[in-house]
C-alpha cells in the first residue's frame, strides 16, 4: 500500500512538472531592460492646439502647476504633454520666440514656514525642466489669484516686468538676456502691467486713471503720467483683465461697458466706452463675469463670458454664456451657450481656433467650436484640482 501511494504522489508531481514546465515554455520572452534618464522633449514651436492650464491648487497653494495640454488628441494618455510645477500662488508667462517660460514663485526655509524667499524660475519649453532663477528681493512680489497682467514681456520679450504687491506697488524689471534685475519703478496706488509703446508698460490705478511708465533701451525711468480719471472704483469699476488685440486693450466693466485703451503710444489713451448689452436685453442684466473672462483670437474678435441678473457680488462667479463681439464696429457677433457654466475661458491660435472654458462645477475643460458655438468634448483627468486660468500657447 505504502509504495502504490508513493508511486500515485510521483505521477502527481511529475504531472504537475510537466504541466509547469509547458506553461513556461509558453510565457514570452523577458522584456528588454529600459534605459533610465531617457527626457522627452517637446517641440520648439508648439501647435496650435496646445493650450497652458494655470492649477493654482486653492487648497494646498505651495503645491501649483502648469500643466501642457493638447485639446486635438482624443485619449488623455495624447492630451497630456507634460506639466511643471508653480510654487505658492505664483503666476506665469510664456515666450515663444525664447523658448522658455517664466514663473514667479515663493519657498519657505521649512517648507510652510522660516525664511522666505521669491524668486521668478525660468522653465525650458521643450524639456519642461528648470534652467535658472532671478531671486526676487523684498518678499513683494504679487501673489493672488491667477492673472495675465502681473508677469508681463516687454521690449519684444528682452525684458520680463514682475508686478509687486505689499501693499506697496511697483515693477520689478528683468533683463531676460543677462538674467539680472534691471530696475524696480514704483507705481504708488497703481498695479498690474500692460505693455505700452514701444517698451513702456502702463498700471490701472484705484482712482480710475492709468499711470504709464515710459524706458530708455536700458530700461531706466524717461517718465510717468498719469490720465484722466475715467471710471470710480466705487460707482462704476472695471474689469483689470483686458484683451488685447494689436495695441488696443479692451477693458469690460462690471457694470458691462467696454473701455478701449490705445496703448500704442507711451500713454496710455482711454476711448469712449461702448456697450456690451443690446438695449433690448438690458432688462435681463447681463454682465461680465468669472476669473479669465475675456480674450482674443488672431482675427481680432473678442471673447467674453456674460451672466444674466447680474448683482453686487456676481461679477466673479463666471456665466452660462460666451458672448463674441467685434471690438472695431463694438457689436456682438454671436452667443455661445455653455453646456455647463464657465468660470474662466481661453481662446486658441490659427484661422480656426477653438474656444477653452473651465467648469467650475467639476474643473473640467471644455471645448467648443466658436464658429458654430457647438460643444466638442471635455478634457479632464490630467490632475487638475482648480484650473483657475487657461492660456493659449503663444
Amino acid at each position: 500500500m505504502h509504495n502504490r501511494h508513493t508511486l500515485s504522489t510521483l505521477l502527481v508531481s511529475m504531472a504537475l512538472l510537466l504541466t509547469a514546465t509547458h506553461a513556461f515554455a509558453q510565457q514570452p520572452p523577458p522584456l528588454p531592460i529600459e534605459k533610465t534618464g531617457i527626457i522627452e522633449t517637446l517641440p520648439r514651436q508648439y501647435p496650435e492646439s496646445w493650450f497652458l492650464v494655470h492649477d493654482a491648487s486653492f487648497f494646498h497653494m505651495s503645491d501649483g502647476k502648469l500643466y501642457v495640454i493638447d485639446t486635438a488628441a482624443d485619449r488623455l494618455t495624447e492630451q497630456f504633454k507634460g506639466m511643471f510645477n508653480i510654487a505658492l500662488i505664483g503666476n506665469v508667462a510664456h515666450s515663444s520666440k525664447r523658448g522658455e517660460f517664466y514663473a514667479t514663485e515663493t519657498f519657505h526655509s521649512r517648507g510652510t514656514r522660516g525664511d522666505r524667499v521669491d524668486v521668478v524660475t525660468i522653465w525650458d519649453q521643450e524639456n519642461l525642466s528648470p534652467i535658472d532663477e532671478v531671486i526676487l528681493p523684498g518678499n513683494k512680489r504679487y501673489a493672488g489669484i491667477p492673472e495675465r497682467f502681473t508677469v508681463v514681456l516687454l521690449n519684444q520679450d528682452r525684458w520680463l516686468a514682475v508686478v509687486n504687491f505689499s501693499p506697496a506697488t511697483s515693477v520689478t524689471l528683468i533683463d531676460l538676456e543677462s538674467r539680472e534685475i534691471i530696475n524696480e519703478i514704483a507705481t504708488p496706488g497703481c498695479t498690474y502691467a500692460y505693455p505700452t509703446g514701444a517698451q513702456g508698460f502702463s498700471s490701472l490705478c484705484a482712482d480710475g486713471r492709468f499711470m504709464s511708465t515710459d524706458l530708455d533701451p536700458n530700461g531706466k525711468l524717461v517718465s510717468q503720467v498719469r490720465t484722466e480719471a475715467f471710471f470710480s472704483s466705487d460707482d462704476s469699476p472695471i474689469y483689470e483683465r483686458p484683451a488685447i488685440v494689436g495695441s488696443t486693450a479692451y477693458f469690460p466693466t462690471i457694470a458691462g461697458l467696454m473701455f478701449p485703451v490705445d496703448l500704442s503710444g507711451p500713454v496710455a489713451e482711454v476711448g469712449q466706452p461702448w456697450q456690451l448689452v443690446p438695449q433690448q436685453e438690458r432688462a435681463e442684466k447681463w454682465a461680465p463675469g468669472g476669473i479669465g473672462i475675456i480674450d482674443r483670437d488672431d482675427a481680432g474678435r473678442v471673447y467674453l463670458l456674460m451672466h444674466p441678473d447680474s448683482k453686487d457680488g456676481s461679477y466673479q462667479g463666471g456665466g452660462p454664456e460666451v458672448w463674441v463681439f467685434d471690438p472695431v464696429k463694438q457689436k456682438r457677433l454671436k452667443r455661445i451657450a455653455l453646456k455647463q457654466w464657465g468660470l474662466t475661458l481661453a481662446i486658441g491660435r490659427g484661422q480656426k481656433p477653438k474656444l477653452m472654458v473651465v467648469n467650475p462645477t467639476d474643473m473640467s475643460l471644455e471645448m467648443y467650436d466658436p464658429e458654430t458655438g457647438d460643444f466638442i468634448k471635455t478634457i479632464t483627468g490630467f490632475g487638475q484640482e482648480t484650473p483657475l486660468m487657461v492660456h493659449r500657447s503663444n
